[in-house]
């Protein structure tokens, strides 16, 4: 049976013109009222129909980028760079560039769901989600639905620096080898001689902060050396700060601090400062990621260096159709370790 404005209304306990205006998103409505609506049209799978539709359906020039935060320079770099290989490779209906439109979730299951959902509705040519995913059993499978929706309309899924949905071949997936660029991290300070490494940790709910924190184990455990303090956090200079001086509380021996990222290292970096200590000298500092401005810190950040702008760029020309797929789906990328001069033999 055909799913009516009507059914989404009833479903949402609101008007049919309330969802009307939702989905055509010419009058101001509710945040809490958009998101009711967008999840009945989403549970009812409802599809708008008529001429117009029909075309958009089968023209559509937009192009979704999912990040969880533009400000972050790891999602900013990859989305500015598959922006400008969608401009680059693609042509739209009328001979023109197709529309990228970054999505900034903020972080949110469920604005992640809504702004899926709405690339659905608008028959997305293609969407690009950035970064690790979430690990909640019931919000990844409603991902995994999603995608299955989008790819069974003829969207292309490309995943960059996002582990595959499994069983989806439809689905490209571009992923960093952040488990391999955590284990030789911590083997250079190993070879360095430290032994009482802490660990500022990612939010411990993502991918990304369990893979890193997975090699990062598996190198310690390879050399017999027993793991030392870990704290969790968001992925920004605040954390880094506050979880290096309950590192230090915990354990004030530390000869080294490996952070989540490398905005996270300045936090940590800032920190060890204000307690009087000196980088590398007495304690050495880590992060990851390589970001523009890991170089420029003083002492330079030793890192692990994730090629965003190739990664992101790549994802751009899956999504318009310019590369193709890798064979299986999935093309792991390598992590680089970087050493500069804020990582050094500890103190005696």
């Amino acid at each position: 049976m055909t799913v009516t404005l009507a059914d989404v209304a009833a479903r949402a306990q609101v008007s049919p013109a309330t969802v009307s205006r939702v989905l055509n998103g010419n009058y101001p409505v509710a945040a809490s009222t958009r998101e009711r609506v967008l999840r009945a049209v989403d549970e009812l799978d409802y599809v708008l129909n008529g001429p117009a539709s029909s075309l958009a359906a089968a023209t559509s020039d937009l192009i979704g980028v999912l990040v969880n935060d533009i400000a972050d320079p790891f999602f900013g770099i990859m989305a500015g760079a598959a922006q400008n290989a969608i401009g680059e490779g693609a042509s739209g209906r009328a001979g023109g560039e197709k529309l990228a439109v970054v999505c900034n979730t903020g972080g949110s299951p469920e604005r992640e769901l809504t702004y899926l959902t709405l690339l659905q509705r608008q028959r997305a040519a293609a969407v690009i989600l950035t970064g690790g995913s979430l690990e909640d059993p019931e919000h990844m499978a409603a991902v995994s639905a999603k995608l299955t929706k989008l790819t069974d309309a003829g969207t292309r899924v490309v995943l960059c620096g996002r582990p595959l949905v499994e069983g989806d071949a439809s689905v490209a997936a571009l992923t960093f080898d952040n488990r391999a660029g955590a284990r030789r991290l911590a083997e250079h300070l190993l070879s360095l001689g430290h032994r009482r490494i802490g660990y500022v940790a990612g939010p411990a709910d993502r991918t990304t902060t369990r893979h890193r924190l997975e090699g990062h184990r598996e190198a310690l455990a390879a050399a017999g050396v027993a793991e030392g303090p870990t704290v969790h956090g968001p992925y920004d200079r605040r954390s880094g700060y506050d979880a290096t001086l309950e590192l230090l509380r915990r354990e004030p021996s530390l000869t080294a601090v490996v952070a989540a990222n490398d905005t996270v290292a300045l936090g940590a970096c800032a920190a060890l400062r204000d307690r009087g200590l000196r980088i590398p000298e007495d304690v050495s500092v880590a992060g990851f990621d390589d970001l523009p401005f890991s170089i420029d810190a003083v002492p330079a950040l030793t890192t692990v260096r994730l090629p965003l702008h190739e990664a992101g760029a790549r994802a751009g020309r899956l999504a318009v159709g310019t590369e193709q797929p890798p064979p299986g789906g999935v093309t792991t990328i390598p992590a680089e370790l970087l050493v500069r001069d804020s990582t050094a033999r500890p103190r005696s």
